[in-house]
């Protein structure tokens, strides 16, 4: 464990926001590989029972007051695949052993969650605010929302930032945290808790998220690797 700001510390691809006692996940893309195996890509289908396996170890047996899941649950943008029922609804189940109270934001793949949460009585949100945290998927910018303007700090998800290392022999892409600001607030992103892709190299590729449409030279990364590493700011490792 990590602290990446005050009362909020990553624990493994998670973060524990210690005021609330809640534990927030980032894109679980539920589904993915089957996606993969539909495009003509063989990829063996053993990410989910990894995913589960996983978040056990990093919570060992602990409770929260509530999960929040920042969007993108689920894979597949217009239908529900046989995969993505049994698999989404057991992850709901898996987290509901853990918590009394689970949030479901709604991601850009998210687009026909609905019937799955309403199998075990759950909403579908646009956001969550505690406090003065706003947390929020990360596609869209919710300018005329008085929760997003009020709050210090804004989570998101979306991205799946990753760092690649080189050492002139290899390069090994890492999952990461970046925290920075915007528009005087506070920005954590969160990594993906897909076990199949590292994700968007945040020093060198393209990025999706509005809010990181800026420049990301002082952002603080955060790689999960055996243990949480502070690896400084961005700009001191592009290139490397």
């Amino acid at each position: 464990m990590m602290e990446i700001h005050k009362d909020i510390e990553i624990v493994d691809l998670f973060l524990h926001l210690k005021r609330f006692n809640s534990l927030v996940i980032g894109d679980v893309h539920i589904g993915y590989e089957e996606a993969l195996n539909k495009q003509g890509i063989l990829i063996p289908r053993f990410q989910f029972k990894d995913t589960l396996k996983r978040f056990e170890k990093a919570v060992k047996g602990k409770k929260f007051d509530s999960i929040i899941l920042l969007g993108d649950v689920k894979h597949e943008f217009g239908t529900i695949s046989e995969t993505e029922w049994r698999n989404t609804l057991q992850f709901i189940d898996t987290l509901s052993e853990y918590t009394k109270k689970i949030y479901l934001i709604k991601g850009n793949h998210d687009k026909v969650l609905e019937p799955i949460a309403e199998k075990r009585n759950l909403e579908v949100v646009d956001n969550v605010k505690l406090d003065d945290i706003f947390l929020l998927h990360g596609h869209i910018i919710p300018e005329e929302n008085e929760d997003y303007k009020k709050a210090k700090i804004i989570i998101i998800g979306h991205e799946h930032p990753a760092i690649s290392i080189t050492d002139n022999l290899k390069t090994e892409t890492y999952k990461c945290f970046i925290k920075g600001k915007f528009k005087g607030k506070i920005l954590i992103v969160v990594p993906s808790f897909n076990l199949v892709t590292q994700g968007t190299d945040i020093s060198k590729e393209d990025l999706l998220s509005p809010f990181l449409d800026q420049n990301l030279d002082n952002f603080e990364v955060f790689i999960v690797e055996d243990k949480i590493y502070n690896f400084g700011k961005i700009k001191n490792l592009r290139g490397k």
